[in-house]
């Protein structure tokens, strides 16, 4: 048996675009159950909104997300928690990375580090920081 942890994101009606946006990043597959799909609909303007999603790549990198309904609190913090994506190759990371700083804000520069051959943090269009790099020795 083993056990997996997943980062699950919580957005107020744009997870659907961020994980349409995660999917053109790492790849793989999207999947979506909406509040009407799962016949859990309360307030008629959130029936398309996403109650369940997820972006499952080949790389083994799973995301989850969904829209928190507008009955319950939502605040997106300050810091709560960083995504990290951890890999073994320059060329995979820096390509990622590419792509995630797409309407970003880069927080600490894709570079080398006293860690890590490459280090790099940014803040996605969606608010969320992304933390990648390459496993050093």
């Amino acid at each position: 048996m083993s056990v997996k942890a997943v980062t699950h994101l919580n957005f107020r009606g744009d997870a659907r675009a961020a994980l349409t946006f995660y999917q053109s990043v790492f790849g793989g597959d999207v999947a979506v159950v909406t509040y009407k799909d799962a016949g859990s609909v309360q307030d008629p303007s959130e029936a398309d909104q996403v109650m369940w999603g997820q972006v499952s790549a080949g790389s083994g990198l799973c995301v989850m997300a969904y829209d928190v309904p507008s009955r319950m609190p939502w605040n997106p913090g300050e810091n709560a928690f960083f995504v990290s994506v951890r890999g073994n190759g320059a060329e995979e990371i820096t390509a990622y990375w590419e792509k995630l700083s797409d309407g970003a804000t880069v927080l600490q520069p894709l570079a080398a580090a006293q860690w890590a051959p490459l280090y790099g943090m940014l803040r996605d269009r969606f608010g969320v920081t992304w933390v990648l790099d390459v496993v050093g020795e």
